[in-house]
């Protein structure tokens, strides 16, 4: 200790590349692992177990997308709740509206669909009700609405029992939803939900439907779900074996699965190209220690001529790299998990510290130091004592 604090400024240079390697792998796979989990959060909230059922070919052929398939109906929805176990459904038709509310016009996504809306896509009503059985069979102009467009179009005001103008139809407010937030970019709460027949005699003019809502009951059913969904709508659609289907399920776990695999691939590049300053710090460390055993040559041939061991010199040596690099990687692991903090709250996604990579950081900055100051701690440990004497 008293060696490294004569070098001071030395000393804390030599440490500072493995301080920097060590934070900079600390803060890196830190950051992958809370990507990832922001990445199952978000998906996470779009709704439990969720599948989406939409009408198009989903493979790219030589023409590109096609889209040109038959939309899905009120009734293919109605077949899967009825045919496919252990599923809740809620039909879709979606469309961009204009909403109108005294001198407010603010254009919003309106769902039509039906009560089981709330439960696949897991959302809660804030206040009110949500529509009947009846009102959606005799297409009722009945509506609930999301906190975005509460705030856009009401402000402070009541927004329950008012009615709003959504494109030409006059559209009672019943409800409001619990606030949700963004979702891979997406505002889940810029929505109104109104009965899906409503949405389709009355704004669309179209009995079709843009999307089918399927929540499976138990995560680990969604692929048997899917296969059961696949074979009833290629029936219905009367798809002969060995055609494309004209339609495609997502299923959001596999999404996740692969988002999550990328999210851990790129964490593993971003590591190991942090992981190259821990070796760049060695070298720092193995070249300091070199000139050290340089300038203290002397000193060395002294301990050895009283009768220092070969063995002890080089152990005094080693000591000293590893001291260097050890105090280095407790600093570098502070400092990594003050940055991990920081750049989780900057990115707004939830902090998640890999207690692994922190340990293995720490136990390679050791390892560098003892790797590394070998080299000079064996050269000052078989110095001849007679020429290091003479040495001026």
């Amino acid at each position: 200790m008293s060696a490294i604090r004569r070098n001071g400024v030395r000393s804390v240079l030599t440490a500072l590349g493995v301080v920097i390697g060590v934070a900079s792998v600390i803060v890196m796979v830190n950051l992958g692992e809370s990507a990832t989990k922001n990445v199952s959060d978000q998906i996470s909230t779009m709704g439990p177990n969720l599948l989406f059922v939409r009408a198009g070919f989903g493979r790219r052929g030589p023409g590109g997308m096609r889209s040109d398939a038959d939309a899905f109906e009120l009734e293919d929805a109605e077949a899967i709740a009825r045919d496919v176990r252990g599923v809740v459904v809620a039909p879709g038709a979606t469309t961009q509206s204009t909403v109108v509310f005294g001198n407010v016009n603010y254009s919003t996504t309106v769902v039509g669909t039906t009560q089981s809306y709330l439960e696949v896509r897991g959302r809660e009503l804030e206040a009110g009700r949500t529509f009947s059985d009846d009102e959606v069979s005799r297409a009722q102009p009945v509506c609930v609405l999301g906190q975005t467009v509460i705030e856009e179009v009401y402000g402070d005001a009541e927004a329950i029992g008012t009615r709003l103008r959504v494109d030409r139809l006059s559209c009672l407010v019943i409800g409001t939803l619990v606030e949700k937030g963004e979702t891979m970019g997406e505002d889940q709460d810029d929505l109104i939900l109104m009965p899906v027949r409503t949405v389709q005699r009355r704004i669309l003019g179209s009995y079709d439907l843009t999307d089918i809502y399927v929540s499976a009951d138990d995560a680990a059913s969604t692929s048997r779900v899917q296969a059961d969904m696949e074979d009833l709508l290629r029936q219905r659609r009367g798809i002969d074996a060995g055609e494309d289907d004209d339609f495609h399920v997502r299923d959001m776990q596999e999404l996740a699965a692969t988002l999550e695999g990328t999210t851990s691939t790129m964490t593993t590049l971003l590591a190991a190209i942090a992981a190259v300053s821990l070796l760049v710090g060695g070298i720092g460390i193995m070249n300091i220690m070199l000139v050290s055993v340089t300038e203290r040559t002397r000193e060395i041939g002294l301990r050895i001529a009283i009768g220092a061991l070969a063995s002890e010199v080089l152990v005094q040596f080693l000591v000293e790299a590893l001291v260097l690099s050890v105090l280095g990687g407790a600093v570098g692991v502070s400092l990594g998990l003050v940055g991990s903090y920081v750049v989780a709250q900057n990115m707004q996604m939830p902090l998640v510290i890999s207690w692994d990579a922190v340990g293995l950081a720490f136990v390679v900055s050791a390892a560098i130091g003892i790797v590394f100051g070998y080299i000079p701690a064996r050269k000052a440990a078989h110095l001849d004592p007679i020429d290091a004497l003479r040495h001026e």
